[in-house]
């Protein structure tokens, strides 16, 4: 498809385009292309709602991690989302990943990816989990709490070893949001560093011959856009290393500073710059370890979001609009059961008509779900042409990371399909949730 030449806007405007995939093109008469194909295209052929997903979107941003993390392991954090397709391009793009529920684990082995090239993570691992990580002999599981390490150690068997990691809660607050800070005391994940909890973990993960602890592991939180919390993080884990070295002589060869890298969900918002964070983790850490007279463990991030959130549009049909007093409300046919972020978290969003030009002023507006629920909302305040009707497209762009994964089947409406977009072509990844699909979980009579 060819592309008309569209003059770019000036930027704020209700028409920038920064925050969408880089392969992004405008139509004349108001369309929008994704890697060469229309989106109007793909609701027409596959419905709506309809999450887009551009391969090369996702591959570049693989290898914008692989470039500036030459030395280190980069695990793809499956939560953020994951398919077969997913899995097959993380792989080729040379990431591992990093999983937390054997669901996650038993799709990424079955479709190819090396067991040992996968880290388990998780507050409150099953017996399924832990059975399918050992069976399937993933490369490190990530340690939790002190009830785990027996647990581990005895359905390992005498013969064997699991490499293991320590989750540590180094004390930093950091994150875009209270519910997905995870850095620090009071909240379910890790083992702290203040109360010594840690510590003792380690000894006793020490202890048990059937476990070989490879290193050290924390994660402080979400959508964080600024690299000076990751260093705080980091010098007290490497604090942390020396103390361990010096208390039972273990120096432990590897140090995975988790996730968490903010991305920019509308024009103008930061994001994380991912090849300054490496660039200051990798001279933060040779600082710190020379001081503390350790070598240089190896090193491990967790992206996910940062990976596959900017590489997704999702796609609505409008399906009512109504005027409440000096609101102007856009009901569209999807909502929280395939985005519950905007509940969850507040998370703010900026949509766009496509399919055609308004051809009227933008106004103010509340793009609005289909559930029954007042908090049923994608997007409130952001500005829409004032002739949107019913029968409009509406498009949301970053809408790769924890919108699917998190979907749910409220009001039985069913899960919207992935379609990926590469070089001008479409193929579904993840088909759509019929009813006949939620009638048969339903076996009691």
């Amino acid at each position: 498809m060819t592309t008309s030449v569209v003059p770019e806007p000036e930027s704020g405007t209700t028409d920038d385009l920064r925050v969408w995939p880089a392969s992004t093109g405008r139509l004349a008469h108001g369309g929008l292309t994704v890697a060469g194909v229309e989106l109007a295209e793909v609701a027409e052929r596959f419905g709506t709602p309809v999450y887009v997903l551009d391969e090369g979107e996702v591959r570049g941003r693989c290898r914008t991690y692989r470039d500036a993390f030459p030395d280190a392991d980069v695990l793809y954090a499956a939560k953020a989302f994951l398919s077969r397709a997913m899995v097959r391009w993380v792989q080729e793009e040379g990431l591992g990943l990093d999983v937390c529920s054997a669901g996650e684990l038993e799709l990424a082995v079955t479709a190819g990816f090396p067991p040992e090239r996968i880290v388990l993570h998780g507050n409150a691992k099953s017996p399924r989990d832990l059975g399918s990580a050992l069976r399937l002999g993933v490369g490190r599981i990530v340690i939790d709490g002190p009830s785990e390490i027996a647990r581990i150690a005895a359905a390992v068997g005498p013969d064997d070893r699991q490499k293991v990691m320590v989750r540590v809660v180094p004390g930093v607050s950091a994150g875009g949001h209270d519910k997905i800070r995870t850095g620090t005391d009071g909240q379910k994940f890790g083992l702290s560093l203040t109360d010594g909890s840690a510590l003792r973990a380690v000894a006793r993960v020490l202890a048990q011959p059937q476990l070989e602890l490879t290193g050290l592991h924390c994660h402080i939180g979400s959508q964080i856009t600024e690299a000076e919390p990751y260093l705080t993080a980091l010098r007290r884990m490497v604090a942390l290393l020396a103390r361990i070295r010096d208390e039972h002589g273990r120096v432990l060869p590897e140090l995975d500073m988790g996730g968490g890298h903010g991305i920019a969900y509308r024009p103008g918002e930061p994001a994380l710059d991912v090849p300054a964070l490496a660039r200051r983790l990798r001279s933060g850490l040779a600082e710190a370890c020379a001081a503390a007279g350790l070598p240089v463990p190896r090193l491990a991030v967790e992206p996910g979001r940062a990976v596959v959130g900017p590489a997704a549009v999702a796609v609505y049909r409008v399906l009512a609009v109504k005027h409440t007093g000096d609101t102007l409300f856009v009901a569209v046919d999807g909502g929280m059961s395939d985005n519950p972020r905007p509940a969850l978290y507040g998370v703010r969003y900026a949509p766009r008509l496509i399919g055609r030009a308004g051809a009227a002023a933008p106004r103010p507006a509340t793009v609005v779900g289909r559930h029954c629920e007042a908090g049923d909302v994608l997007a409130a305040g952001v500005e829409l042409p004032g002739d949107v009707r019913p029968g409009d497209l509406v498009a949301v762009p970053v809408a790769g990371a924890y919108q699917l994964s998190m979907a749910s089947g409220y009001n039985m409406v069913g899960r919207p399909p992935v379609v990926a977009v590469h070089e001008g072509t479409t193929r579904l990844l993840v088909r759509r949730e019929t009813l006949a699909d939620l009638r048969r979980r339903d076996v009691g009579a």
